[in-house]
Formats: C-alpha cells, structure tokens, sequence
C-alpha cells in the first residue's frame, strides 16, 4: 500500500472517528489502532503523530527531475548557450574547444516565440531587449529557455556526448504572466520557476518531469509594476529570479526607476516543505536603486554579489528573515549600464559588463574594490549576458546588425589569475542577429 494512499483514509478516519478505531491491514493479520482523537496511529508498538505525517504531504509536488548524465566529468564535448529571442525563437548551442575557443554547433527552435521590449520612446529596446539576466539555465543535463512573447518556458535534454545536441521535452509550459525573462532552477527541489515583466508581472514556478515541465502554481505570484506587454525598460522592470545556495528561498532583483523616486528591490520568497511559499518578504539594500544581475558567492548561503546599473555592483548579505543589506559597494567611474554579472572559481573574483561601454570589469567582492578593468574586443559595442567556467569567461555582445556590427562572444582568457583576463576569441556565430540573449555554459 503507498503512504498517499494510507495517509487519504487515515485522513477520512480523523475526522469520523468518535472512539479508538482499529484499521485492519489486509492479509498480514496486523492491525492499525487510531487513537480517540484521530490524532494518533499505533502499529507494532510505534506511534505516528498523524497531523506531522498530514502536513509532510501537503502542498506542491514537484517531480524527481530528468537530470541524467553520468556522475563526476561529463565525457568529451562541452558548449555554451543563447537564446535567439527571434520572432521564432531558438537556443544556440556553440562548440567549446579545449582551449576555450568557440565554433559554431546547432540552433533549436524552442516552440515559442521571442519578443524585445520597448524604451522610452517606444522603439525596441536594442541589445538589451529583455532588461534581465538568465533567460536560459542548465541544471544536469536539462535546458530551460524562455520564450518572452508567447508567455512559454521551454524544456530540453542536453545530449552528455555533444552537448550541441538538443531534445525537446514536453511541449512550452505556461509561465501564467506575461513576457517571461528570467528562469531558475532548483534541481534539490526539482523545480523551475520563471519572472514575467509584462502587463501580468510576477513568479510562477513548476515542476520538472522526465516527460517536461509540469504546473505547481494556479495563479502567479504577483509583483505589480505597472508595466505592459512589451515593457518599457530597462527601468521598473524584474531583473533576474534565482534560489539562493541551499534552496531555502526563491529570490528576485527588480529594478526602481530614481527618476521617480522608486526604489528597486530584492523579492524573497521562503521555501516551505518542498515548495515556494506564497508569502513575500521585500528589502532594498542600503544604496541601491536599479538591482539587475546576480551570481551566487560559493562557500556562503548568505552571500550574493549584485550589480547595480545606476553606479556599479554591491555585495549584499540575506539574514534569516530574507532582508537584504550591504556589505560592500563598487562605484564605477564612467560606467553607463553595468548590469550583468558572474564569478569565477579561476580568480575568486566577479566580472561585470556594461552594454553601453565595452569592458570587463573585475571585482573583489569580499571589499568592493575594482581589480582591473578590461576592454572588450575591438569592434564590440559593449557586453551583456556573461558567465564564467572554469578558466575562462563568455560574454555576449549582440552588436547592431543593421548598422553592420555582427552578434558575437567574447572569450576572455583568465586563467593567469586575478587582474590577468584577456580577449582570446571574438567570435561571430552564423545564422543569428543582434535580438540574442542569455548566456549558460555546459
């Protein structure tokens, strides 16, 4: 007999039992006694408090997670990737060398549909369409992308032995808001949840399956901005969704407007049972107004290092209360729309890229203290979506197609250390323009 199944008639048998009830168990000759009050089991002499048993089965039930592979190195090949954010969307998969370099790989349709937002005259938004960080994320073997103007969040199989190799899982999953631009991954909860920044504005998350993504949520957890489908941005517009390091909080940097007095903020919601809780708890770290990208401080739960487009970065600390504070600050000089941000194992620092002005920026995140800065590749326009793996670091430069600067990837070298990365490869992929975005590594 499943426990769901025992646990559904000892349910029925709290509530009707008036007097001790003896449940007989099949053909075993064994007995199940309830105590008076239904609140009791006894079986062989070991008693099950019922209301803990009710409550650990209670709530979402996320799925186990098709995360696949094998245990330790993944054999051979291994790839970066992007997504189009075309009318007809696709994640771009490119070929990582051993020694860093990139080639071309696959583009695969997701099923869904891209969409750029609007500045403030009305015209798309340019290289920064989706005002965010993260539309696609890896967790095992599994891909999700975000699919902004068909509402959808899309599931792949990474193939273990070449990683360019996508499989559609399912079909694109509701994210229940509107323009979704940013998606995480729990794979100790199995779940994914995704931020939408349109007109419908808020988190919903879902349940990943071996058979695709699969709802937790009836209704969106809202984060009213005011906003419409497309958004107006980059300001008052949700940045980044994530789980903090042991998964206990599901987190959101959305960005204020200081024009108006608006102050960004960091959303937290609590992770109960299993489940991302309905409550939310709001903070805005001291100093901080236009909160955009964010990369996890390995070796701290606490620790998250944030940029903040209208100077620089901050290193925030989450008590247990899920408030954000300062503990260190990075002002920029000359900086224009620092925004996105990652950390690399190589070096113990964090890098940081601005759209307006092509640089890589290094930071010491434990001080605030800028290691060096770094010019991009001669060309670029300036850097969004980055990430870093291993001795190395990808970031995403759309470009301006129609005014004859090509979408590329800038490999920075930073295997000498701190304050010793380097342009290695400025590559510009085929079949692409300059609507991509995102940026996850394999």
């Amino acid at each position: 007999m499943q426990l769901s199944s025992l646990l559904a008639g000892l349910a029925a048998l709290q509530f009707a039992a008036a007097a001790p009830t003896n449940v007989a168990l099949g053909a075993t000759g064994r007995s199940l006694s309830i105590s008076e009050d239904g609140t009791t089991a006894s079986l062989d002499g070991r008693s099950i408090d019922l209301r803990q048993a009710f409550k650990r089965n209670t709530g979402c039930k996320p799925g186990k997670g098709p995360w696949g592979g094998q245990p330790g190195p993944m054999p051979s090949a291994k790839a970066i990737y992007f997504i189009s954010n075309a009318a007809n969307n696709s994640v771009v998969a490119l070929k990582v060398a051993a020694d860093g370099t990139l080639s071309d790989g696959s583009i695969t349709a997701t099923g869904g549909a891209g969409m750029s937002g609007v500045d403030s005259t009305g015209n798309p938004a340019g290289a920064d369409g989706l005002f965010s960080q993260g539309s696609l994320k890896i967790a095992g073997n599994t891909l999700l992308a975000v699919n902004p103007g068909s509402n959808t969040v899309s599931m792949f199989s990474i193939n273990p032995w070449d990683p360019t190799k996508l499989t559609m899982i399912g079909t694109p999953a509701s994210t229940l808001g509107e323009f979704p631009v940013s998606v995480t991954i729990s794979q100790k909860l199995a779940i994914a949840c995704v931020a939408n920044s349109g007109a419908k504005s808020g988190v919903a998350c879902l349940s990943i399956t071996a058979n695709g993504l699969k709802p937790l949520d009836k209704a969106l957890r809202s984060i009213p901005l005011g906003q419409t489908t497309p958004p107006s941005g980059p300001l008052n517009t949700i940045s980044q969704t994530f789980f903090n390091a042991d998964n206990t909080a599901l987190l959101t940097t959305v960005k204020g407007n200081p024009m108006v007095n608006n102050t960004g903020f960091i959303s937290a919601f609590p992770v109960q049972n299993g489940c991302v809780s309905p409550q939310e708890t709001r903070s805005s770290p001291n100093g901080t107004a236009v909160l955009f990208g964010v990369t996890l401080l390995p070796g701290s739960n606490d620790k998250i290092f944030m940029t903040d487009a209208s100077f620089g970065a901050v290193t925030v600390s989450l008590s247990a209360g899920l408030t954000g504070s300062t503990d260190a600050s990075t002002k920029i000089d000359g900086q224009m729309a620092t925004c996105w941000a990652t950390f690399s194992e190589a070096t113990g620092t964090a890098f940081v890229t601005d759209v307006l002005v092509n640089h890589l920026v290094e930071i010491d995140p434990a001080t605030g203290a800028i290691v060096t800065a770094t010019a991009g590749a001669t060309g670029s326009l300036g850097m969004i979506d980055l990430e870093g793996k291993g001795n190395f670091i990808y970031a995403l430069a759309p470009g301006n197609t129609t005014g004859g600067t090509a979408a590329t990837v800038t490999v920075f070298d930073v295997s000498g250390g701190k304050g010793a990365a380097k342009v290695i490869q400025n590559f510009a992929p085929q079949g692409v323009t300059d609507t991509v975005q995102g940026m996850a590594t394999m």
